[in-house]
């Protein structure tokens, strides 16, 4: 939360914010009213200024009513699911129709990623052009806005290459009316954002302190290229192990501040903004950020409407996303995590009275959270583990004020540690595994310690439909580099990114897990939008849609 002014301050911005655009429909040119012939911009307004661009992250990570990464990412992966539930969560088949890899090229998630992208994308262009060209007279720090708006557009970029590969580069603002870009390959998407970050990085700030926060420093830029480097061999063909391992080294020997939480839990808490751990964010407020297409809503899409009763909440939720029981059935007992992401077991008032069900089979008997789901086509109200990663504060409005953390240190200290573990030096992997794991087995410490000959072992999931209708056995004993897979899930569930990681090992298209069977190794990439295709005839659709 709480940084959130450097976007909404500015009457500017605002006034800028309010002028719709699209990436092929760029008809405004009226800058007059954006900003004012004597208007120079001081510190603060500058922030604001380039602040315009980053409200696009919020609806494209997981704004409420956006099937936008997050969702896309983990309701299509193997550990969550958003089932029928008796109040509903059909909405014309599209959570199944992910579950099941059957989605086409009108879903909402098509849209929702690529609109949302291309219009921070369009943003970005729209203020680069504006301080290039004088509109924005800007006397000082006029490079590193430059640099900073040029990372920010290449982090817009970078999801549409995980999930749509080949798309339009547009590094323009000024363009003729009826323009439709052409499209790039997978490989020059990926080139694009390496050379924007390694080209403007030198040129942002090394602060890490509250005026870099929720905005591309020098470390976020380097989290962001180690994490496009982790995936080079899936975007590319070509792996990029040692560049990965060169960009964590970075934020790891940055003596700026970042390290491990004590406790996992306070990189989720409401007041997370001063969190060591955190690299990047992006900014949630109850209040500021409360409309659909921007409102953190996780208490709301997990939780049943009993609940409003436990935390006290302002309105009541919704019930629908839970966990899988395969992935739960992979936890150590002596796991914090275990405890600690997943609400579960009777559920209580917040003065401790039982509380029972109101819809569906369980109306009047105990709402109690267990490990099981009959299937994306049928639950109850008590079936699935609900998400509580991300702290629920009593008395929260319909949006959250937790501040959604994109990279953070852990993820640099497993993403280079996967790296030496492809490159050969699991040993050395080990050690930063471990690591991750010592703050979740205080009970009992030796279980924290893996080894490198632990890493190379296959995954513990249990692989195989499982579900009311059929049951098979396919294991995770043949994952190579599995036990490292299962570490990932255990840290990073509920973060928005399942699918990227199974898709880097070889799993997304291949496993069956609940009610979900392999449909085709091209379901690793998302169609382009219909409409899109049908609007711009340079477009080709991805292959299989």
């Amino acid at each position: 939360m709480k940084k959130i002014h450097y976007i909404l301050s500015s009457a500017v911005v605002l006034t800028a914010v309010a002028i719709t655009f699209s990436c092929t429909k760029l008809k405004d040119k009226d800058y007059s009213t954006i900003v004012a012939s004597n208007f120079t911009p001081g510190t603060e307004d500058l922030a604001s200024l380039l602040g315009a661009g980053y409200t696009y992250w919020r609806p494209l990570e997981l704004g409420r009513s956006a099937n936008s990464v997050f969702r896309t990412n983990e309701i299509s992966a193997d550990e969550l699911v958003i089932p029928e539930r008796p109040n509903g969560w059909v909405d014309g088949g599209i959570y199944r129709r992910v579950h099941e890899h059957k989605w086409t090229s009108d879903e909402d998630n098509c849209y929702q990623i690529w609109n949302n992208a291309y219009a921070g994308i369009t943003t970005c262009n729209r203020v680069i052009y504006q301080i290039e060209n004088g509109l924005i007279p800007i006397t000082t720090g006029k490079d590193a806005a430059l640099a900073e708006l040029k990372v920010l557009r290449a982090s817009f970029y970078y999801p549409l290459c995980d999930f749509f590969g080949s798309v339009p580069i547009i590094t323009k603002f000024d363009l003729p009316t009826g323009f439709l870009p052409t499209q790039s390959s997978r490989q020059e998407v990926y080139n694009f954002i390496v050379s924007e970050i390694t080209t403007n990085l030198p040129l942002l700030s090394k602060a890490n302190d509250q005026t870099t926060y929720g905005k591309f420093n020098q470390w976020a830029a380097h989290a962001l290229l180690a994490k496009v480097y982790l995936n080079a061999g899936v975007y590319t063909g070509t792996a990029a192990w040692d560049k990965c391992i060169t960009e964590c080294n970075a934020i790891i020997n940055s003596g700026v501040g970042f390290g491990l939480e004590a406790s996992q839990s306070s990189v989720f808490a409401t007041e997370n903004q001063n969190s060591k751990e955190i690299i990047f964010a992006i900014p949630f407020d109850e209040k500021f950020t409360a409309d659909g297409a921007n409102a953190f809503a996780l208490h709301m899409e997990s939780l049943e409407p009993e609940n409003q009763a436990t935390y006290n909440f302002q309105y009541s939720p919704w019930g629908g996303i839970c966990a899988i029981p395969q992935f739960i059935n992979t936890f150590d007992p002596d796991d914090s995590r275990l405890k600690s992401n997943w609400i579960q077991g009777q559920q209580y008032t917040l003065a401790g009275v039982p509380i029972n069900g109101s819809l569906g089979a369980y109306t009047g008997k105990p709402l109690n959270y267990i490990n099981v789901v009959p299937g994306v086509d049928s639950t109850e109200e008590v079936h699935g583990f609900r998400l509580g990663k991300f702290e629920y504060k009593q008395g929260a409005l319909l949006g959250l004020s937790n501040d959604f953390p994109l990279f953070r240190y852990a993820d640099v200290l497993m993403m280079k540690a996967e790296s030496m573990l492809r490159s050969g030096d699991a040993n050395g992997a080990a050690l930063l595994v471990t690591q991750v794991r010592q703050r979740n087995f205080t009970a009992n410490p030796a279980k924290a310690t893996v080894t490198g000959a632990d890493l190379q072992k296959g995954s513990s999931y249990d692989y195989g439909l499982r579900n009311h209708l059929n049951t098979t056995h396919e294991g995770g004993a043949d994952i190579q580099y599995g036990r490292f897979l299962d570490e990932l899930a255990w840290e990073f569930n509920t973060e928005g990114r399942r699918r990227q990681d199974l898709i880097r090992f070889g799993v997304y298209t291949k496993k069956s897990w609940l009610s979900h069977s392999p449909n085709g190794d091209y379901r690793a990439l998302l169609p382009l939008p219909r409409q899109e295709v049908v609007k711009n005839n340079n477009l080709k659709q991805n292959t299989g849609y």
